[in-house]
């Protein structure tokens, strides 16, 4: 017997309806967030990025592939690593059924990483996508939207990600308790070069030949992005999450 509480079909309809007001309401509010992301003010870029893509090297506004709109994803993939973060990968692996969609609405997604080329180009082999994605190794775009972070932003406990400072230092006396293996076992370096790198999301309008920066959103940001989570918080137990329990996809038993 389930200790979860059960019901009539009656008493759950009741149920339902009145959670429906709730959804609906929440829907309203996220429309009017997209409205207001609409809104925010366009920032013009003039610095000069340089990225390494499959058709050679590209300007950012050469990213957008002729449309006027450009999505990039930060994909967790630094220099050092051995493979894409699985969290990372966990998100992508849902934008190849979404960049034919988003091209015939005038808007190109891309990724975009600090490993080198063949890196990406080797594991996006092994995930077997095909979504469109740029090295910017030996370029300031990451650091610039707050998807990577210097040594020296690191050693001084100020970290700016997410549109504030943090401090992503382990506590005194606990430097790689674990997480030098936590890390190594998932992307082959250590904690401190693993978390270097930072998951987010950038859109940009190409008008008149100038690029310009118009959203940027970062951890819990992300959520909408990853398609499995849409479809568990459907679910009887919701996320019922215990620990890193995710992996790529072909690292999972078989099912």
């Amino acid at each position: 017997m389930t200790d979860h509480k059960t019901g009539t079909r009656e008493e759950w309809l009741a149920a339902r309806l009145e959670l429906l007001e709730a959804e609906k309401a929440l829907t309203r509010r996220g429309d009017e967030l997209a409205r207001r992301r609409q809104e925010l003010p366009w920032v013009r870029i003039d610095k000069e990025y340089r990225f390494e893509t499959d058709e050679g090297t590209a300007s950012l506004a050469d990213l957008f592939r002729g449309r006027s709109q450009l999505l990039i994803y930060h994909f967790m993939f630094g220099p050092d690593y051995t493979a894409g973060c699985p969290s990372c990968s966990a998100i992508a692996d849902g934008f190849d059924g979404s960049v034919v969609h988003l091209a015939n609405h005038d808007v190109t997604l891309c990724a975009v990483s600090r490993a080198p080329l063949a890196k990406l180009q080797a594991y996006k082999q092994r995930m077997g996508w095909s979504f469109p994605w740029a090295s910017s190794y030996g370029s300031d775009f990451n650091y610039d939207f707050q998807a990577a972070h210097t040594e020296e932003e690191w050693q001084s406990g100020a970290v700016e990600y997410n549109f504030r400072k943090s401090d992503f230092r382990p506590p005194a006396g606990q430097e790689g308790a674990g997480l030098d293996e936590f890390a190594s076992g998932i992307v082959g370096t250590d904690w401190v070069t693993y978390r270097r790198e930072g998951p987010g999301v950038s859109a940009f309008a190409l008008k008149d030949g100038v690029v310009y920066h118009t959203y940027s959103a970062y951890e819990r940001g992300l959520d909408g992005l990853w398609g499995m989570y849409q479809w568990l918080d459907r679910a009887p137990l919701g996320r019922n999450e215990t620990g890193f329990w995710w992996r790529r996809h072909d690292e999972y038993d078989s099912q």
